[in-house]
């Protein structure tokens, strides 16, 4: 599947059927959501942070990248990249190495890692740079981190977006934003929306039913094997 192909899922969605990508921590956890029939899959920077031993925020570029690149290997859909806030790369070598991992799209977030934002519009046109050197050949999933790092406000949110969305941003992520708010983001905000659930239907649906047209888990579901195991582990014990 191309980044096209990967982008048409995000449109024309019916209302209250978002677009859901678990998120694979490596090669094992994608052939389980791929053998379980997910058009995609999105991989958290986090989850995958986790199984290679480091804090969220602390691989070296060149492991995600081999990491990531491992987990498109072993499945035959498509997979989009969580690269954190790009690793400092310049956008032309940023969308290089994306491309050699095989990815098909990546999540950018407006933080700089150290609890501070951005200034949106110094992100918005590296966005715009970064556009300019994927062209159409990925799909670009823009963070907004209000709700983060952030104060909170769903109107500073909106604003994020849209200097994203007009940058050539293809999807906006407002991560850890509550329920109460997606409706007015989901009025403030043109084009597909990302939402994180928990790894449950509830969740989900609730999501959708709300306005979100994608959902991702970040690294819900890599903590929640990590929990299982540990339960195992507990009643294996002697």
């Amino acid at each position: 599947m191309t980044a096209s192909t990967f982008r048409a899922l995000h449109h024309d969605r019916p209302d209250g059927d978002p677009l859901v990508l678990p998120g694979p921590w490596d090669a094992g956890s994608a052939r389980v959501f791929a053998d379980a029939g997910f058009p995609a899959l999105a991989t958290p920077s986090a989850g995958v942070a986790a199984s290679l031993g480091y804090e969220d925020g602390a691989t070296p570029a060149d492991e995600m990248f081999a990491a990531v690149a491992r987990i498109v290997r072993a499945v035959s859909v498509p997979v989009s990249a969580d690269v954190e806030g790009g690793y400092g790369l310049a956008p032309r070598e940023l969308i290089g190495r994306l491309l050699d991992a095989g990815v098909v799209g990546c999540n950018l977030e407006d933080s700089d890692g150290h609890g501070t934002l951005k200034d949106a519009q110094r992100h918005a046109d590296w966005l715009a740079e970064v556009r300019a050197q994927a062209g159409d050949a990925l799909f670009v999933n823009a963070r907004v981190d209000t709700f983060l790092v952030g104060q909170g406000d769903p109107a500073d949110a909106v604003r994020r977006a849209r200097l994203y969305v007009a940058a050539g941003a293809d999807c906006v992520y407002p991560i850890l934003a509550p329920l109460a708010v997606l409706p007015r983001l989901r009025e403030g905000i043109a084009g597909p929306l990302n939402m994180a659930a928990d790894p449950d239907r509830e969740s989900v649906t609730e999501l959708g039913r709300h306005g979100a047209t994608r959902i991702t888990f970040g690294p819900g579901m890599q903590r929640y094997a990590m929990g299982a195991i540990g339960d195992l582990a507990a009643r294996l014990r002697p």
